[in-house]
């Protein structure tokens, strides 16, 4: 059976608007920091598994000490907020990108900004070591997590387009008062 095409059929609700680079920029920053609470869990939980040798604080903790200074509990503090507005930096890159990324087109960009942090700018700047002179353990949770992140992102981009073109249409309200 064919779309009707009608107002109210499902096909009609849900069609695809095409979202304005803002709409992308928001959607991706959401979908970003969002995906920066998987991409920790995933950080947590292996880095527990990791030697203890190797269980000292991982990158985003070490390049806020460096960046920012002090050893204190703050630096954690800082360290999650800097970690989430990272991820909703990048996300919000990824959106602009691609209107609409895949799974796998969001895991590859996880890994590229893996890549391109701990082998370009975080080195260049001479926050941490490149990633080759870290442990390979390390590397390979951080690798996991950013794809995760990367997947997740992607996800959550596709789930907020979807949002706004069925829950939160142009369809008029009926529920508020007059």
């Amino acid at each position: 059976m064919k779309p009707s095409g009608k107002e109210g059929d499902l096909d009609s609700m849900s069609a695809p608007s095409q979202p304005s680079m803002g709409t992308r920029l928001l959607y991706g920053g959401i979908a970003g920091f969002a995906a920066t609470l998987a991409m920790t869990s995933v950080m947590a939980r292996l880095h527990r598994r990791l030697p203890e040798e190797e269980r000292y604080p991982l990158p985003p903790r070490e390049i806020t000490e460096r960046i920012t200074g002090g050893s204190d509990a703050g630096v954690r503090d800082r360290a999650m907020v800097a970690h989430f507005l990272y991820g909703g930096a990048c996300g919000a890159a990824l959106a602009a990108l691609r209107r609409r990324p895949g799974l796998a087109e969001g895991a590859t960009a996880g890994a590229a900004i893996w890549a391109g942090s701990y082998f370009g700018w975080v080195p260049a700047l001479e926050i941490l070591k490149p990633a080759s002179a870290h442990p390979w353990r390390r590397n390979a949770l951080m690798i996991a997590a950013h794809l995760v992140w990367g997947a997740a992102t992607a996800a959550a981009i596709c789930e907020l387009s979807l949002a706004r073109n069925t829950i939160l249409n142009d369809r008029p309200p009926r529920d508020a008062v007059q």
